[in-house]
């Protein structure tokens, strides 16, 4: 197995060793469709190679980036792999790993049983990556749930000889257009003074992030955009969407609209299910369900039909016209919701890249 992936490691990555002036020369594991290169390559930041088990996202990845998509299991790469992929004239050297955060969210009702144990080592062996390769500067992104378990604090020791700098962030203070909440973690082995620093104190809003998208309905897509499209809704949930304000929940509706599930005690609960966003305020998180009008406050703030998957990744800050799939593959709603909701948000990417930036200039 390894032996077959550094060959094609040394297909993929050209020969670099003339980029005199890199500074940074990045490696992102657990890479999906690249919003974290994408936002690193944006503040300045040379990403050379990103990692994913999944092969769906090359396209994606290498469409919108300058980096190569590498297709292997991160549970299975080795040190000597990654530092291939580095990089060679770079005067320093980043290891970004965002493991997925299944075991660890709220959003997954059966994150702690065992459908996601196996995920669970996955953060243990980005530590093992560090403590072999010893980068210069290490990144992660995840839910703030993770703090609340042993394995944050298994990998925490990972970061032995380094000056650590952690937060829950609130991304709405970076320029996200979401009340979106994630862990990050900076990590130098140079001292300290690496961390993020808020942007904006005003926030970006829906309107200021969607705004000028084009309308369409309930079941239909953009000719020009074909990942601006909403799915089809009911006709009870037509009707709930009409009886819904921007901001408002479920008990907005007549009674009869009202599910027996919303009544109940448990469904109390969950008041903003079937809710449509509002104009001047951000959006809530983006999860893997945002295209779903009945996953969450996804509805449109005007029009009757949830969010469109581009307008969902615009709430992400990828660009309008960042490529997901090729132009002649079908659009699947699950399947891109996933990768759109499990992406970092592209301006959280180039915050970090930033404050990497200034921390690497100042050495």
């Amino acid at each position: 197995m390894g032996s077959i992936l550094s060959l094609k490691i040394a297909v993929l990555i050209p020969d670099i060793s003339d980029m005199n002036n890199v500074s940074i020369s990045a490696v992102d594991l657990f890479c999906g469709v690249g919003g974290l290169t994408h936002g690193l390559e944006r503040a300045g930041v040379s990403v050379s190679a990103g990692v994913d088990i999944e092969a769906s996202c090359a396209f994606s990845f290498e469409a919108n980036n300058a980096a190569a998509f590498v297709g292997a299991d991160v549970a299975t790469i080795t040190p000597k792999e990654i530092e291939g992929l580095f990089a060679k004239e770079a005067r320093f050297r980043l290891l970004a790993g965002c493991a997925p955060c299944q075991p660890f969210s709220t959003y997954s009702q059966s994150g702690r049983g065992k459908k996601y144990e196996d995920q669970w080592p996955l953060l243990l062996k980005f530590g093992s990556l560090v403590r072999a390769i010893k980068p210069d500067f290490v990144t992660m992104e995840n839910v703030p749930q993770l703090t609340q378990h042993e394995v944050f604090e298994l990998f925490m020791k990972s970061l032995k000889g380094y000056k650590v700098w952690w937060r829950v962030v609130d991304c709405g203070e970076y320029g996200v257009p979401q009340t979106r909440k994630r862990l990050v973690l900076l990590a130098s082995r140079h001292g300290e003074g690496l961390e993020l620093r808020p942007t904006h104190s005003d926030r970006v809003t829906v309107a200021d992030a969607i705004a000028k998208m084009p309308a369409i309905a309930a079941g239909e897509r953009d000719p020009d955009d074909p990942l601006h499209r909403s799915p089809r809704l009911s006709e009870v949930n037509l009707r709930r969407i009409r009886a819904s304000v921007p901001g408002g929940t479920w008990r907005d509706w007549p009674v009869e609209l009202q599910a027996d599930c919303h009544r109940r005690g448990s469904g109390a609960t969950y008041p903003s299910v079937y809710g449509r966003m509002h104009w001047k305020q951000p959006s809530p998180t983006v999860t893997t369900q945002c295209f779903g009008y009945g996953n969450g406050r996804f509805g449109h703030p005007e029009q009757d039909r949830a969010i469109s998957l581009r307008e969902a990744a615009m709430l992400q800050t990828f660009p309008r016209d960042y490529r997901f799939v090729p132009a002649d593959a079908p659009i699947r709603f699950s399947h891109l919701g996933r990768l759109i909701g499990n992406a970092v948000p592209v301006r959280l990417g180039e915050v970090i890249g930033e404050a990497l930036l200034r921390h690497a200039a100042a050495l």
